[in-house]
């Protein structure tokens, strides 16, 4: 008896052991998840929270009292006392960036973020070892030396900021333009000083050209393309597209014309021709062409399309019927041609009318694109039916004009003045005087 008592005890005392160390055990797996909870939270606060919230700067400091060494956290505090701008919340910025840099060493993010906060503290030298120790720590990445780059523009050593901004052009396109834009603007728009910063690949020049044409360059715009292998072109059909629609826009039409052409926009447009000009081809999409004809089909009052069954010459013609058209303005049929400047030019078509009736007669017109001006308008369209007749109309070429708009319009007559009856448009030519 007395022994299985002692075994009892013995039993008894091991098990309460055992629970004791289980315990202890489970408390401290809870204290470490606790930690870990709060830790990861913290964290999550950090990293999610936008500095823009209304908020940012409470969701900082909970984040900060959750995990006081995550620099993640501790970095946006630091960020919004930053935008406070007065010297206590800039010293307070930097003494936390200062501990985020500590707290995670070897990360560039916390570097570049420390050489921000000591530039605007004015601490000039220890901003710049700042960007440095970013560059060191991450010498193939594009963003610490667009970091320091413009830390020395910003002090005014240019030949350091775009030494280390060539850098960043090297391997990311969103750079690359960036930089090509502060040398534009820094150097007054010198072409030979931002290619003097550009990578040499053909990368870089294809993006080079598309700036130069955003910018209205479009000279130096076909210079660098026309610099690039073919084989490289190729690879950015986009790319050209972007270009033929910014030199269209800024309205450089020779630069356009060349470019629509490589692009196969235009593949069939030439300098001082007229495309299609007896409409022999399919008129195509005119949304997506520049020196093809435009057809505007919108209008249930107007019928536009090519006509095998009449014609001055070839296959074809150009058939335009009006059922009762009564809009001021007609401009629904029309064809951009580049010109030379100041060239002097004859434009001919054979012309048909058939029971044309109104009192605002159709016009052909010739327009200066690039300011929108009529240069020569023709007679008034013959009334009634006519057979096939040439007509003709010459001009001069303003300067600093390169493309002239061919259309037709008609006589002004008031707000309600019905056209009816058909016309016939073929053998269309442009020669230079």
């Amino acid at each position: 008896m007395n022994e299985l008592a002692e075994g009892t005890i013995k039993w008894e005392t091991g098990s309460v052991k055992g629970r004791l160390a289980m315990a202890a055990i489970v408390a401290a797996a809870l204290v470490f998840t606790w930690f870990a909870v709060r830790w990861q939270i913290g964290n999550m606060l950090g990293e999610l929270t936008s500095p823009a919230q209304p908020n940012s700067l409470e969701v900082a400091s909970a984040a900060m009292g959750l995990a006081p060494g995550d620099p993640l956290a501790r970095s946006l505090y630091a960020t919004k006392l930053k935008e406070e701008f007065s010297e206590e919340s800039i010293a307070n910025s930097v003494a936390n960036f200062e501990e985020v840099v500590r707290l995670s060493p070897n990360d560039y993010r916390w570097w570049i973020e420390l050489g921000r906060a000591y530039e605007q503290a004015e601490r000039l030298d220890e901003a710049e070892m700042a960007f440095k120790r970013a560059v060191e720590l991450a010498p193939a990445y594009t963003f610490p030396q667009w970091q320091i780059g413009n830390f020395y523009l910003r002090r005014d050593r240019a030949e350091e900021a775009f030494a280390h901004l060539t850098r960043a052009t090297e391997k990311s396109i969103v750079y690359r333009e960036q930089v090509f834009a502060l040398a534009w603007d820094y150097f007054d728009k010198d072409p030979a000083e931002v290619e003097r910063l550009a990578a040499d690949t053909p990368g870089t020049r294809v993006t080079l050209a598309q700036f130069y044409a955003a910018r209205g360059a479009a000279d130096d715009a076909i210079r660098v393309w026309n610099s690039i292998p073919e084989a490289e072109q190729a690879r950015h059909p986009q790319i050209i597209k972007n270009i033929v629609q910014y030199l269209y826009s800024k309205r450089f039409y020779r630069q356009t014309l060349e470019f629509s052409r490589k692009a196969g926009i235009d593949a069939d447009a030439e300098f001082e021709k007229i495309s299609n000009p007896g409409f022999e081809k399919f008129l195509g999409d005119s949304e997506n062409v520049f020196f093809s004809w435009r057809i505007n089909r919108n209008d249930s009052k107007l019928e536009i399309g090519t006509d095998s069954s009449a014609r001055a010459e070839g296959q074809r013609s150009l058939k335009i019927t009006f059922k009762n058209y009564a809009k001021p303005e007609l401009y629904n049929v029309s064809q951009l041609v580049a010109v030379e400047p100041l060239g002097r030019y004859r434009i001919s078509f054979m012309l048909r009318v058939e029971n044309l009736r109104t009192g605002g007669e159709p016009i052909f017109e010739i327009v200066d694109a690039k300011n929108d001006v009529s240069l020569v308008r023709s007679q008034r369209f013959p009334l009634g039916s006519q057979d096939w007749q040439p007509w003709s109309l010459e001009f001069v070429v303003p300067e600093g004009c390169d493309g002239v708009t061919i259309r037709t319009t008609r006589e002004s007559c008031g707000e309600n003045c019905p056209i009816s009856g058909t016309i016939w448009y073929d053998a269309f030519n442009i020669e230079r005087l």
